[in-house]
């Protein structure tokens, strides 16, 4: 994979604004070269061992350990099993997060990997299959690689970098009221020491090496929306002595799409809502009493968001009333908007092209509706999240297998470009006058 390689080396300077030894991008891709081995071990181990959000307990000790073993400061059990890291250079300076998920799904893995989970958990009271099908295996991995690099260039180093690995990312698991970042925080994960600003990444589908992120808002919030309408069960082959829930269902449906499609301009401010799950009846000639529907809002815009919860709302009420029957409608936000700080989204550009090399870094890319809730570290501090493009070789990004379905199988050649970016992203943002 090419890298830049700086005409000259980048001095590292003191908050204070004396000179400290050097730390040039040959000496970091030196030092990541090294750890490889172990980051790829650590990636396949977590990779055959997922473990489903706040029961990341066997991922939480293989990383406290190491991190241990690397003489940081490491307090563990923050949001139930996210685990804190504290590396402290040899001189006072500036002090940086860089953070990390932790994760699995309720997936059935489809890759053929050799070391594919088998691996199974319990989701909603039910036995489910387990897999790292959102990449989590390999960020974790790539962040234990830097904590490791970092650490040995400790006597380099003035400031602190603080290493989260968070629980939970993909959502707050049924009957948590909040998820891995939200409950982190509110437990102290920002705090002594607090950070000026935190980074992270994902891997998703693209050209192996790309990286890309954008400015201000980069991607969607996201809302668990919950539907339930009450009406009156009936024979099936006499609808009009009841009322019946599954046509007023589909109506839902119907305005639903119709709200988001007719009343919000796609061209200013992408949304999405999508009804997923229609629940009700248990025989094939009985209208039952009740259903449940559920889905998903993704947007960018706050105020936007609120108008349309709004409409939906009362629109959904008027569509049960008219059928004589009753709907609640309730919304649950699983993520912020993850909004990029545009000050160190400009100043992270070529950090990442002296990581990646000239050409494989947009900065500017469009947003994307799927959701991350590393935003909630940035409604605290400043922070910037990119993408690693990790379809696999000779795969086109746009038919490669997308995060969150069973054949998801990033490319593991993009492991030292994430490593490196870590590194690279704390040590330039420590040596910033």
């Amino acid at each position: 994979m090419r890298r830049l390689f700086a005409a000259s080396t980048m001095a590292l300077l003191l908050a204070a604004g004396s000179a400290q030894a050097q730390v040039d991008t040959a000496g970091v891709d030196a030092a990541v070269q090294r750890v490889m081995p172990e980051v790829v071990a650590w990636r396949r181990d977590f990779h055959q061992h997922p473990e489903l959000g706040f029961a990341e307990t066997r991922s939480a000790g293989v990383i406290a350990e190491h991190l241990r073993s690397l003489g940081l400061e490491v307090r563990t059990g923050v949001g139930k099993t996210g685990v804190i890291g504290v590396l402290r250079g040899a001189r006072p300076g500036r002090t940086v997060a860089l953070r990390a998920d932790m994760d699995a799904l309720p997936v059935q893995e489809a890759t053929g990997l050799a070391f594919a989970s088998s691996a199974t958990g319990t989701y909603m009271g039910n036995t489910v299959p387990v897999a790292h099908a959102c990449g989590h295996d390999m960020h974790m991995a790539m962040l234990m690689g830097a904590a490791e690099v970092l650490a040995g260039m400790k006597d380099r180093i003035a400031g602190t970098v603080v290493f989260v690995f968070q629980p939970a990312e993909e959502g707050a698991p049924p009957g948590e009221p909040k998820g891995g970042a939200a409950l982190m925080i509110a437990e102290g994960a920002l705090n002594d020491p607090k950070p000026e600003a935190i980074f992270g990444l994902d891997v998703v589908p693209g050209r192996p090496g790309s990286v890309f992120y954008r400015p201000k808002g980069f991607m969607a919030a996201s809302d668990r929306v919950d539907i339930r309408l009450k009406g009156k069960q009936t024979h099936g082959a006499w609808p009009w002595r009841g009322v019946d829930v599954i046509a007023v269902a589909g109506q839902v449906v119907e305005t639903v799409n119709t709200l988001t499609a007719r009343t919000v301009d796609p061209t200013t401010t992408p949304t999405v809502f999508t009804i997923a799950t229609i629940n009700a009846g248990v025989r094939y000639n009985i209208i039952p009493d009740s259903a449940t529907l559920s889905g998903t809002l993704r947007t960018f815009d706050v105020a936007q968001r609120d108008a349309l919860v709004a409409r939906a709302e009362t629109a959904i009420d008027h569509v049960a009333e008219a059928y004589g029957a009753t709907a609640e409608f309730g919304v649950k936000q699983n993520a912020a908007l993850v909004f990029n700080d545009p000050g160190l989204s400009a100043w992270l550009a070529p950090v990442l092209t002296e990581a990646a090399g000239e050409g494989s870094v947009n900065p500017a890319t469009p947003p994307t509706t799927v959701a991350e809730d590393f935003s909630y570290f940035q409604q605290v501090i400043p922070g910037v999240f990119y993408h690693l493009g990790a379809s696999p070789d000779g795969v086109d990004p746009a038919t490669s297998a997308p995060n969150h379905s069973p054949e998801f199988s990033p490319n593991e050649k993009i492991l030292p470009l994430g490593v490196t970016t870590h590194v690279l992203t704390a040590l330039r943002f420590l040596e910033r006058s």
